[in-house]
């Protein structure tokens, strides 16, 4: 668990990465400006901070693309937030944000308002303004590699040809090693256009689907925010992955 020991004027987060990017290196923010969640002095009477997590959702602004697969990223946020009571009602860096917690673990939510393939430029400056290292940035998106309602976690990957992730990997000088929570939407049925089938809404067999996913995906996150990649990501990753076979 990333954690940082504070004192008056100062915070001092650890463990650092051996190589931090540009966007995190070039960025001095004073403490008042970072989300941060204290617990009680210990015995030499300094306080234990958490680092904050980033969660992004990709998508596209405006009803016209409400409820599309291409913006499952946009509905997972606002699950989060309305599970764990978060406001999404501030605009900074182009995104629409919500600053809340799970459990001590200090979260801030992000909507980029630009469309999609610019999303890179909400997620670059928030995470340097909040300097929250690459580990802490989770990202949760569509992607069509997987069923319909199969969600999967990893703690970094490419970007699979998917325009917002490749935005935000050019946001953040290239790098790659951030989490990503990938929602299963399925490939376009036979010579179907790709674009048009992103900007559908779903079926009603695969809105159930798709709905039951987003309640796993809460979990998901909760369980990641509070103990990182542990077994019992690689069990929910199993799980998902065979939840649709027939023994």
């Amino acid at each position: 668990m990333w954690y940082a020991v504070s004192a008056p004027n100062c915070c001092i987060s650890y463990p650092r990465r051996p190589c931090s990017p540009r966007f995190l290196r070039k960025c001095s923010v004073p403490t008042s400006f970072r989300v941060q969640a204290s617990l009680p002095e210990n015995g030499n009477g300094a306080k234990v901070e958490y680092t904050p997590w980033l969660i992004v959702g990709l998508g596209n602004p405006g009803n016209k693309y409400h409820g599309t697969r291409h913006n499952i990223g946009f509905e997972m946020i606002d699950s989060i937030a309305k599970t764990q009571g978060i406001v999404m009602n501030t605009i900074q860096s182009k995104a629409l944000v919500g600053i809340g917690s799970i459990g001590e673990v200090p979260i801030l939510l992000a909507k980029p308002q630009a469309y999609m393939n610019y999303s890179g430029e909400s997620v670059g400056p928030l995470a340097a303004y909040y300097q929250v290292p690459l580990r802490h940035i989770l990202l949760v998106y569509d992607e069509m590699s997987l069923p319909n309602g199969v969600l999967r976690i990893q703690p970094k990957g490419g970007h699979g040809y998917h325009n917002g992730v490749k935005s935000i990997m050019g946001h953040l000088d290239g790098c790659r090693e951030f989490p990503r929570l990938c929602i299963g939407i399925g490939n376009p049925p036979g010579t179907m256009d790709m674009k048009a089938y992103l900007l559908q809404r779903f079926s009603t067999v695969e809105r159930h689907q798709i709905d039951a996913a987003v309640d796993q995906g809460v979990e998901a996150v909760r369980a990641l925010v509070l103990n990182g990649f542990d077994q019992s990501i690689t069990s929910f990753n199993l799980r998902q992955k065979y939840k649709y076979h027939k023994v």
